[in-house]
């Protein structure tokens, strides 16, 4: 088991090297294939020990090996995010192949939600990959394909609701694939306390803003909690039971 976690955890760090690649190019619809690894400001073809994730940042001191201009922190961060999250899933799971597709789903998850952060846009190819691994992330695929259409069909409803009320467009086409992910993942009920969740975290950082004009992304409470709610299932189902017997 410690191979097959070792394994995860190293696929994590490469993959979250990937995810920067996403991250970086997808939103501004580039080829994530060519050119291949650059640096950004003096465009310089990175050599393959530049690309060693995190390491590589450590080593070079967070500056490009050619014109010495600083590298994001974002790039080691992502990385190790990464592998954390396939670390903390194996941990949880034990199996490695649901392991792999489900920190796959939560990887994605990250890279959206970084992009959610600074673009206030969110792709449809990495959401639509998530959310169709989500589907085959246990062995009850036809469960999870329901629980997704439920959850979408549910938040449709809701974005025509709240959008003729405010009289404005609410709740984005984003928005219901990541609540048909949240389905498909943890099931109905638990669902449900994945969105309450994601609002109480969310709540400091709108009472801090409201006075300000600042556009907060929803997306990446939603993944966080998603996130608690799945490693922690089994307590949370617990709650339910206790209070409501179900």
């Amino acid at each position: 088991m410690m191979l097959e976690g070792g394994i995860l955890i190293l696929f994590g760090l490469l993959f979250g090297s990937f995810l920067n690649v996403l991250i970086l190019r997808i939103p501004k619809e580039e080829s994530i294939v060519f050119p291949g690894s650059h640096c950004t400001k003096c465009n310089t073809k990175l050599k393959w020990w530049h690309n060693i994730p995190i390491f590589s940042w450590l080593l070079l001191g967070g500056k490009c090996s050619f014109c010495k201009d600083k590298i994001s922190i974002q790039y080691p961060i992502i990385e190790f995010l990464t592998a954390l999250i396939f670390g903390l899933v194996y941990y949880k799971l034990g199996d490695i192949t649901y392991s792999f597709i489900t920190g796959l789903v939560f990887a994605l998850l990250l890279g959206l939600s970084l992009i959610d952060l600074r673009y206030k846009a969110v792709p449809d190819s990495l959401n639509l990959a998530a959310l169709t691994l989500a589907i085959f992330a246990s062995p009850f695929i036809l469960e999870n394909l329901t629980n997704a259409l439920l959850y979408a069909g549910g938040f449709a409803l809701l974005r025509f609701y709240v959008s003729y009320i405010v009289k404005k467009e609410a709740l984005g086409e984003a928005d219901i694939m990541i609540a048909a992910t949240i389905g498909a993942l943890v099931g109905l009920k638990l669902g449900a306390l994945v969105i309450f969740l994601s609002a109480i975290i969310a709540l400091p950082v709108f009472i801090i803003i409201k006075d300000k004009d600042l556009e907060v992304p929803f997306i990446p409470f939603l993944a966080f909690a998603l996130f608690i709610v799945y490693m922690f299932d089994g307590f949370f189902a617990q709650v339910f039971e206790t209070l409501y017997g179900v």
